[in-house]
Parts: structure tokens; C-alpha cells; sequence
């Protein structure tokens, strides 16, 4: 069953929320519900390969394309009139979002859950999770064992190709962090089991000039945060980083 964007249009500040890899934007549903009933208006852009019952899809996009979505997002909200946007992303979605900081485009703040904006290659579990899901998701459209394991050399070259590609990009972002001028929510689980937490630390000592950094440490929550133990939390946070802003700065 295909999954698509969904956009809750509610007051004239607008939240653009963006899923994570090898997902869809259903993992920041909660979040969103959330923020619409603190009167924000919340797209959230499925990115492009994604939301197929076949994971195979996804390495048939590249971060370009992402990108691409993300600009485009903020191109579909100015376009509806809404003026005043901030930029999140869970994971993958992250780093779009810091993206959107480093090429200056025009959002009011950005912010990332669980990202590896830092040292992309560092200490990931990223590549293992996603070729369990592509045997899981093979098996599950009815290919055999063996049909599944003649596959699977290529959907690993083509994996190891988008994900240095994610690499080359978060290393041509990395030099940019010191410059941006908006301010940023990070948000990291204590237990990830997909990235190394550490990076999200490093991400935030990067950012020299922001006028605000607000960082949460969740130290029960998994990798997916926004759906997790503290999702609550994380709304609660995301929430109040909100109503702190200069909207009208954008």
C-alpha cells in the first residue's frame, strides 16, 4: 500500500517535518498531530522512492532528489501563502533539514532528530538495518530464498552508492555549520541504535554563530524518537523552541 504526504493546515506559521531513511513521513505523524493542535500548520513530504512496498525503490532516488523535495516543500507552502516555515527531520529527514540552514533558504529555524549531519560513516547501523529490509520486504511479496539471495549483491552496491553519496554530502555541509545564522533544535536518543549519539554533540558544538541551539537528550529513547518513549517529550520540546522564535525572521 503506497503512503503518501499529508498536510494539516491549521494557523499562518507552518512546520515542514521530514521522515527518516528507509521510512515514511507516518514516523512524525504523532509530532505533527501535536503541533496542529498548538495551531501550526505541518506538511510532510514523502521524499522521493519512498512509501513502496519495495525498499529497492529508494536506491533507485539519491540525496540530490531529497534535496530537491525538501526546497520543493518550502516552494508548495509559499506558494499556499504561508510566509513564516521552520524545518525538521527525523534522521535522513535531518539532514535535509540542515540543508535547508547551510543553503540559506528562506526558514525561519531548522532542527534534527537523531541525525548524522556529523561524520555521516560514523559507526552506523544503517546499512545492516536497511538489507534486513529488503529481505524481509522481498520475502513478504512472495520471492524465494534463493531469488532473495541472487538479489542481494546488487541492492548492496547500489546501498553502498547512495550512502556515500549521503556521506560526500554531510562532509560539503560540515564546513558550513560555524555560519548558520537561525536557530536550531537538535534532539538525540540516548539508546540509538542506528547512529552513533555522539555526533549529534558534535553537530551542536559546530554551530558557532546560531543565536539559539536547543538541545534535548533523551536517554531512553531508540533511534526513532518522534514515535518512542518520549515522543511526549520531544513535542513538548519541539513545541516550546516554537513559540520562542522571531517569526517574522525568516
Amino acid at each position: 500500500m503506497a503512503i503518501h504526504s499529508f498536510f494539516f493546515e491549521k494557523g499562518p506559521q507552518a512546520v515542514i517535518l521530514m521522515h527518516a531513511y528507509s521510512s515514511t513521513p507516518n514516523d512524525v505523524r504523532m509530532l505533527a498531530r501535536a503541533l496542529e493542535k498548538e495551531n501550526y500548520t505541518v506538511y510532510a513530504p514523502l521524499f522521493n522512492g519512498h512509501g513502496t512496498d519495495d525498499p529497492e525503490d529508494i536506491l533507485a532516488a539519491s540525496p540530490k532528489d531529497w534535496v530537491r523535495d525538501a526546497k520543493e516543500a518550502i516552494h508548495f507552502l509559499k506558494e499556499k501563502g504561508y510566509q513564516e516555515i521552520a524545518v525538521f527531520g527525523l534522521s535522513l529527514g535531518g539532514i535535509i533539514a540542515t540543508k535547508m540552514l547551510v543553503d540559506s533558504e528562506p526558514i525561519v529555524a531548522g532542527g534534527t532528530f537523531c541525525s548524522p549531519v556529523v561524520n555521516f560513516h560514523s559507526e552506523n547501523n544503517v546499512k545492516e538495518a536497511f538489507l534486513t529490509l529488503v529481505r524481509i520486504m522481498k520475502k513478504k511479496a512472495g520471492y524465494s530464498e534463493l531469488e532473495i539471495n541472487d538479489r542481494m549483491p546488487e541492492v548492496e552496491r547500489k546501498l553502498t552508492n547512495q550512502l556515500t553519496e549521503l556521506n560526500e554530502l554531510t562532509k560539503s555541509m560540515g564546513n558550513q555549520y560555524s555560519e548558520i545564522k537561525k536557530p536550531v533544535f537538535i534532539a538525540q536518543a540516548g539508546q540509538d541504535e542506528m547512529i552513533n549519539p555522539e555526533l549529534s554533540i558534535a553537530f551542536k558544538e559546530s554551530l558557532k554563530q546560531a543565536p539559539v541551539v536547543d538541545f534535548h537528550w533523551y536517554e531512553d529513547s531508540k533511534h526513532a524518537v518522534t514515535v518512542g518513549v518520549d515522543r511526549k517529550a520531544l513535542q513538548t520540546d519541539v513545541s516550546s523552541f516554537l513559540k520562542q522564535l522571531d517569526w517574522n525572521g525568516g
